[in-house]
């Protein structure tokens, strides 16, 4: 059976290379335009998402603007804060990166304190909270650290992988797994430090 296979696997890549010899200057030139056209259009696309600000992770001052956004890009990322938050921090830290990442998606932070309408009508509690749009609509939201480890130095790629779970953006990897391991490796870590600076490192509730 195993030479069996080998040998179906062995004659399907005779034939792709059979494929490849018989193709004349015609048919690669054709490959090409096919190609270029591809990488056009891809670029097109990242000119018109730079155009609507996409790339960056900005700051956006009231209500209206998130509206305003919502609407404009099919996929955003929005991070509630309050300035006093260490662990609002991390999470610039963290989206400031992805943003490069994912010109595909829309990513900015909002003052959960200028926004009493959003938050009372979404039920924003936490700081940090990360809603996922799409649509205009909110699917998905991240609260606090617990869904990123309950640690506070949970790498990049739990967080990326988090938010890509509602296909709020491109994700290539295993969306069934997370990138648990990562985590663990550093949690005693993580432990030692909170010990040091707990009254910074829990996630902050906003006043009623």
């Amino acid at each position: 059976a195993v030479v069996s296979t080998q040998s179906t696997g062995e004659a399907t890549v005779d034939k792709e290379l059979e494929k490849l010899e018989k193709l004349d200057e015609d048919d690669l030139e054709a490959i090409r335009e096919r190609r270029l056209k591809q990488m056009q259009k891809l670029q097109e696309k990242k000119q018109e998402y730079k155009n609507l600000g996409h790339g960056t992770y900005d700051t956006i001052t009231n209500e209206k603007e998130f509206f305003e956004i919502s609407k404009k890009s099919d996929r955003v990322v929005c991070a509630f804060y309050i300035d006093t938050s260490f662990r609002c921090k991390i999470v610039d830290k963290h989206l400031s990166e992805l943003c490069t990442k994912h010109y595909e998606t829309r990513f900015i932070r909002l003052n959960a304190e200028k926004a009493p309408f959003l938050t009372e009508r979404l039920k924003i509690k936490v700081m940090p909270t990360i809603l996922m749009v799409k649509d205009t609509n909110v699917i998905d939201r991240i609260v606090g650290f617990d869904d990123l480890g309950g640690v506070d130095n949970f790498p990049l790629s739990m967080l990326e992988w988090r938010i890509a779970q509602n296909k709020v953006i491109n994700y290539s990897g295993d969306l069934t797994r997370p990138p648990v391991e990562e985590v663990k490796e550093k949690k005693k870590v993580t432990i030692q430090r909170n010990l040091r600076q707990e009254a910074h490192s829990r996630d902050s509730e906003l006043d009623d």
